[in-house]
């Protein structure tokens, strides 16, 4: 009896052992274009924190920050090719490759705050439909951060659309400049490290740089003394891509960890930025900064020039896959500008 129960004994911990058992380990090496003492930087590093401790030690992350392996618009060829295994910069870097990144990176005009544009992705078959896209690259889309609406700086009054109407401004490339010339602005593309210099010398007479409290952290208030809140025009989606291969190669429960940890990384991206947005709001008006808050009738006027502009960039079969499903989702939620 006494050397049956030691058998029973021994089979019950070996079982309990291999149950145990560590899963192959996976380490990932991934960049992301933010600094770590910056709004982003310092969530990507929660991330970090969220994925090794979920996983008890099975994944390992190194995280480069301020794209210090390789340049920003390089990070996802880098993942693709093995020399990285993550991307953590934005779709929007890619349009080059195919204007379907655009709408994935930047979609411009479509949803008004960050929570919306996750639903697309998430509740909203976006996932699915934009995963066709970075599986043609050999990457896998795990999810999206969005810190929030950007914010216009300007030496002029922008109250309205007419404002628009010759105001010189620095742009990104792409599509924000055919929507913002439909509205009779001159955009002028430059780099984003140029914006203060062009403020300064009257080269411009605004800028589309980023959300109001990086705005104001650049310095741009000193000059430009008006600016849009709560931001209407654009909204980057930051990703999270990795190499397809190493990707598939993870154990179910690792890429489960993985998965939850950005939804939480989002929901925490989201809330640091509107946080941070109303703290500089506050501030720039004791500073006697004109906050522009655009009404309902001038915010749907740039919101149907912008969803006008969609289907001239999506030259693609991939690109106007991804603006029919986000004009299908947002006509579902009663935000699509019919033309």
């Amino acid at each position: 009896m006494k050397k049956l129960t030691k058998s029973v004994l021994a089979v019950v911990a070996a079982g309990m052992m291999a149950g145990t058992a560590m899963a192959e380990p996976t380490n990932l090496r991934i960049q992301t274009h933010y600094g770590p003492e910056t709004i982003s930087g310092k969530n990507a590093a929660m991330f970090v924190d969220d994925v090794q401790t979920m996983s008890n030690g099975e994944i390992t992350i190194e995280m480069f920050y301020s794209s210090s392996v390789v340049k920003s618009v390089e990070t996802f060829d880098a993942a693709a090719t093995g020399i990285l295994d993550c991307d953590m910069t934005g779709g929007a870097y890619q349009t080059g490759k195919d204007p379907a990144f655009q709408f994935v990176g930047d979609i411009m005009g479509g949803y008004d705050t960050p929570y919306q544009q996750l639903s697309w992705l998430l509740l909203g078959g976006g996932k699915a439909d934009a995963q066709k896209l970075y599986n043609k690259y050999g990457m896998e889309l795990i999810g999206w951060w969005v810190v929030g609406q950007e914010s216009l700086s300007s030496t002029k009054p922008i109250r309205n659309a007419d404002d628009f109407k010759d105001w010189k401004f620095r742009s990104p490339p792409g599509m924000e400049t055919k929507i913002f010339e439909k509205l009779g602005a001159k955009p002028i593309v430059m780099d984003f490290t140029e914006v203060f210099t062009a403020l300064q010398t009257g080269i411009i007479d605004g800028a589309d740089a980023s959300i109001l409290a990086n705005n104001m952290g650049m310095g741009l208030y000193d000059i430009a003394k008006y600016a849009t809140y709560p931001g209407f025009h654009s909204m980057p989606s930051d990703h999270l891509a990795c190499n397809k291969a190493k990707w598939d190669a993870m154990p179910e429960n690792q890429r489960r960890i993985m998965e939850v940890a950005m939804e939480k990384l989002a929901l925490r991206q989201a809330l640091a930025g509107e946080k941070a947005n109303n703290e500089a709001a506050a501030a720039l008006k004791a500073k006697g900064v004109q906050i522009e808050d655009w009404s309902p009738e001038d915010r749907r006027k740039f919101h149907a020039a912008a969803q006008a502009s969609w289907d001239e960039f999506a030259t693609t079969d991939e690109a106007k896959a991804l603006v029919a499903s986000h004009k299908n989702y947002l006509k579902s939620i009663g935000l699509l500008i019919e033309q």
